[in-house]
């Protein structure tokens, strides 16, 4: 199944036979990951309902909780396991393992089977987006490998918007077990198209051809070990920082934002169409601010959209009348979302390419630790009565500290 493809690019940026295929392919990917943001949040309300589950909301955060911890070891392991061995068998290996294991969930008997297999899915699935950004950053036309990163994440609210959708048309005629069964479906077509198409990056196979030269493997250093030489070990460490705090911010809004806008006044129909309105302000966020980094650098960029965050989440703690709600959580989804597709994009350019996969891992493992604290946070608040608004200021502060990793970062070469 790993075979090599016929045919590859022969550099960076280059348009070879089967570069066109790295971005619908990488893209495919990543969706599929966006369906397991939200495919819990869509099954959970059936299963604590049902009786032969006995499964209380404090065992559903344990299972939530144990998927993302699979993720973030996915994220951390695969980053520098695809450097080694290639990112087209890394990618060929993560999507079918999380396919597989997200059509095993659907035969999970309880709770505990539930979160074992979602924490060995998340294994894969965590691995997808770092060698997703990997080769569409190697393969993006020369000055556009920002709007390329944020286009490929696109992908990720796509996902996530059409598996919400899947749910209102699947759950109540077939019941929950049919939305794992979907989640594993696409694999059918996209597994054979990556085998087929996906060409490897171009760099590895030149690294691959030089290591016959035992010059060069005197030379070759371990891939993490790069992350802290020749001047990278702050930016690696501001990266995390940046990192953590975006993520916090993607999964604490989409759990709790409804939430939270129930608890200042608003109605149930409202506080979800708010969530909605969150998500378009994501994808419309991302389409924007890679044409924005193209133009004015990715640094500048990153900063300044971690800043709007800061403006637009601190502006949500006021109660606006009529539709200015509704606009104000649409410019907030903009920039929120945007700004950690920025720092991988920006991670993307920073580092040389024999070990930009295990850079972006560590960025996005790191970052799932803040994935993990944004429920957290806000489910604390929420308990102590007081989301709204200092769930906001909370969430405002957690943007700055955004922009001061970035800014951490200093000014550091590009090194593609």
């Amino acid at each position: 199944m790993t075979t090599e493809p016929t045919t590859t690019a022969t550099g960076p940026g280059t348009r070879g036979a089967g570069a066109g295929w790295v971005r619908p392919l990488c893209w495919s990917a990543v969706a599929l990951e966006g369906f397991d943001l939200v495919v819990l949040g869509v099954v959970l309300p059936v299963l604590l309902r049902d009786p032969t589950w006995d499964l209380d909301p404090a065992g559903a955060s344990v299972v939530v909780t144990v998927g993302l911890l699979g993720v973030m070891v996915g994220a951390l392991a695969v980053g520098p396991i695809a450097d080694v061995i290639g990112r087209r068998k890394a990618m060929i290996w993560t999507v079918a393992g999380f396919s597989v294991l997200t059509l095993a969930c659907a035969f999970a008997p309880n709770p505990e089977v539930l979160g074992v297999l979602r924490f060995l899915a998340g294994l894969g699935l965590g691995g997808v987006l770092p060698v997703a950004l990997a080769l569409v950053a190697e393969y993006a036309p020369s000055g556009r490998g920002s709007s390329a990163t944020t286009i490929l994440m696109t992908g990720y609210h796509v996902g996530a918007v059409l598996t919400a959708l899947l749910g209102i048309l699947l759950i109540s005629p077939l019941g929950w077990q049919a939305m794992f069964v979907a989640g594993a479906i696409p694999a059918v077509i996209l597994l054979p198209l990556i085998v087929l198409r996906l060409p490897e990056s171009a760099q590895y196979l030149e690294r691959r051809g030089a290591s016959r030269d035992s010059s060069w493997r005197k030379e070759r250093r371990n891939p993490v070990a790069t992350l802290f030489h020749d001047g990278l070990a702050r930016p690696t460490i501001a990266f995390w920082i940046a990192s953590f705090m975006g993520l916090l911010l993607v999964y604490g809004l989409n759990t709790w934002l409804p939430e939270i806008m129930r608890s200042a006044g608003y109605e149930l129909g409202a506080a979800l169409a708010l969530l909605l309105v969150l998500n378009v302000g994501a994808i419309l966020g991302l389409l924007l601010a890679g044409t924005v980094a193209n133009r004015i650098g990715v640094r500048p960029a990153t900063i300044a959209w971690f800043a709007a965050a800061t403006l637009f989440l601190a502006l949500l703690s006021v109660r606006l009348p009529g539709i200015g709600v509704y606009v104000s959580v649409l410019l907030a989804g903009i920039f929120v979302f945007s700004a950690q597709v920025l720092v991988y994009a920006y991670v993307s350019q920073l580092y040389p390419a024999e070990a930009r996969g295990t850079a972006l891992g560590t960025a996005s493992g790191v970052g799932r630790l803040g994935a993990i604290s944004g429920p957290i946070i806000g489910g604390a608040l929420l308990q102590a009565g007081v989301a709204y608004p200092w769930g906001f200021y909370a969430f405002a502060l957690v943007a700055a500290l955004g922009a001061l990793g970035v800014v951490l970062v200093g000014r550091a070469p590009a090194r593609t």
